[in-house]
């Protein structure tokens, strides 16, 4: 499989680009709609989207990520509606940037903007051939050191894709066949969190698949989520150091987060849900996991205002 790592005259006379607060990138949703279906929380809610509630829900999760983050924005695009989960467009570790390789063609479009983006900041570009379907974040997770992947397959996505990714970084990846197409990215079903933790729902995964997430993570490291918490994607959430924004999960689960020692926000983000996003999908992590999780004590100091705030 031919790979390789672009850089534009640019970039070959400056480093790529290094994050020393937690820093991430959202897209306004000022184009969302659910208006064709790919998966299958798509199909049930085809014009049913509400742009307006949309935006109000996608600004109390920027304004929260901003009390513990840096934000950038990548402006929103026409013809693009499922932008705002921007997330699925790229993985990125020490200023590399993996781009998608999109399964369907609605998404294809996307691709274009965030490549130029990372262009314009000093990412090194890491290709996906058109034929492999990949999905950013979607499909493939850091766990929370940054030394290894995890990578799903089986509902969307190539597993051959898995080891194209992982030759970014040189590091050991672990593929998860995902059984359940309400589950289509791994992101919806398994989420790696500081400290080790994992927060997953085992029934979108086969047996094989579970053998390897158990020998993994010990019991005391594994929070296990019901079926009911997982359509509601409780898996897509966000963490950030001991800081976790989520969906309108059950009580329950909100309380073991917090009895595993993390700060949980639930906040209201339906009109996603119904795009089969959660809180993860509308967020793109730039620094470094080290930072990520490591650094948010410090994000209390003055910031300077994001760029792209007057789209807000």
């Amino acid at each position: 499989m031919a790979a390789s790592i672009t850089a534009s005259p640019l970039q070959s006379l400056v480093s790529p680009p290094h994050y020393i607060r937690p820093t991430f990138l959202m897209c306004p949703p000022q184009w969302y709609d659910v208006d064709y279906a790919i998966n299958p929380w798509m199909a049930s809610n085809l014009h049913r989207s509400s742009r307006d509630l949309a935006f109000t829900q996608w600004k109390a999760l920027y304004e929260a990520l901003q009390s513990v983050a840096d934000v950038r924005l990548l402006h929103p695009e026409p013809g693009c509606p499922d932008l705002v989960f921007l997330a699925h467009g790229a993985v990125v570790h020490h200023g590399v940037a993996a781009l998608s390789s999109f399964s369907h063609n609605e998404r294809r479009s996307e691709t274009p903007h965030l490549r130029a983006w990372m262009e314009q900041h000093g990412f090194l570009l890491w290709n996906t051939p058109r034929e492999t379907a990949f999905e950013g974040e979607g499909d493939v997770l850091f766990n929370a050191t940054g030394t290894e992947l995890w990578a799903g397959h089986g509902v969307r996505t190539c597993r051959s894709s898995h080891r194209h990714v992982a030759t970014a970084w040189h590091v050991p990846v672990h593929s998860l066949h995902l059984v359940d197409p309400r589950f289509y990215h791994l992101d919806t079903c398994f989420a790696p969190l500081a400290g080790g933790y994992l927060l997953y729902y085992p029934g979108a995964f086969d047996a094989a698949s579970l053998e390897l997430i158990e020998a993994a993570f010990p019991t005391t490291k594994r929070i296990s989520v019901s079926e009911s918490d997982a359509t509601k994607l409780a898996c897509s959430a966000l963490n950030v150091g001991n800081r976790i924004y989520i969906g309108e999960v059950s009580d329950s689960l909100a309380a073991s987060l917090q009895a595993h020692g993390f700060d949980v926000e639930r906040l209201a983000l339906g009109e996603f849900l119904k795009g089969g996003g959660g809180a993860k999908s509308l967020a793109l992590r730039l620094s470094d996991l080290s930072t990520t999780h490591g650094m948010v004590a410090d994000i209390s100091e003055r910031r300077s205002p994001a760029e792209g705030s007057a789209f807000l």
